[in-house]
Parts: C-alpha cells; sequence; structure tokens
C-alpha cells in the first residue's frame, strides 16, 4: 500500500517551480472552468480510469479539491494504483487561489 503526503500551497508551488508536475483537480466541472490551478486536469468518475492508465507515474501528482479534504482520499486512492509521489494539497483550491492568484486559470 502506497501513501501520499499533504504540502502547503507554498510547498506546491516550489516543487512546480522545480519542473514536471501533474496537477488533478477533482472538483466538479463548474468551479473547475471558474478557476482552476495553471495546467490542472480535471479528475472524475468518467475519466480517472483512463488518467491511470496513461498516467505518468514518476512525476509529481498534486491532487486539489476545494478546501483540501476531499482531495484526501483520492491522493491515497491514486498512490495506490502506482504514482510514486502523491500530494494532497492543504487548504485546497481556494487557499491556492488566495496566495497564487496570478497562478490560476480559467476557461
Amino acid at each position: 500500500m502506497s501513501a501520499f503526503s499533504r504540502i502547503s500551497p507554498a510547498d506546491a508551488q516550489a516543487l512546480l517551480a522545480k519542473g514536471k508536475v501533474q496537477i488533478a483537480d477533482i472538483r466538479d466541472a463548474n468551479a473547475f472552468g471558474q478557476g482552476r490551478m495553471l495546467g490542472a486536469v480535471r479528475l472524475d468518475n468518467t475519466n480517472v480510469a483512463d488518467f491511470v492508465l496513461h498516467g505518468e507515474f514518476d512525476q509529481p501528482l498534486v491532487v486539489c479539491c476545494y478546501h483540501g479534504i476531499s482531495s484526501q482520499p483520492a491522493a491515497e486512492y491514486l498512490a495506490n494504483q502506482g504514482f510514486e509521489q502523491v500530494y494532497s494539497l492543504d487548504g485546497g483550491f481556494e487557499a491556492w487561489a488566495q496566495q497564487y492568484p496570478n497562478d490560476v486559470e480559467s476557461n
């Protein structure tokens, strides 16, 4: 059984600055469309299997939700699927958007 780690927005920002990082956003489509971390992909029950099938297992993966609660079981699931470095973003997208408003994109 693999484990995930919780990561603060500041530590996630530092990780992103180092290079290639995958960002999985598990919020609903409306919230995702209104704003998300740069480069985030939206994951839900319809596409998670494909994400795992084609995943970059050796690249860090940050899982984001609204407030950092729902992302924890999602991060645990993805870690158990073989992703090597999985993080749940503490405070979720709300904390990210407050601290890094310039690193938010929308449709």
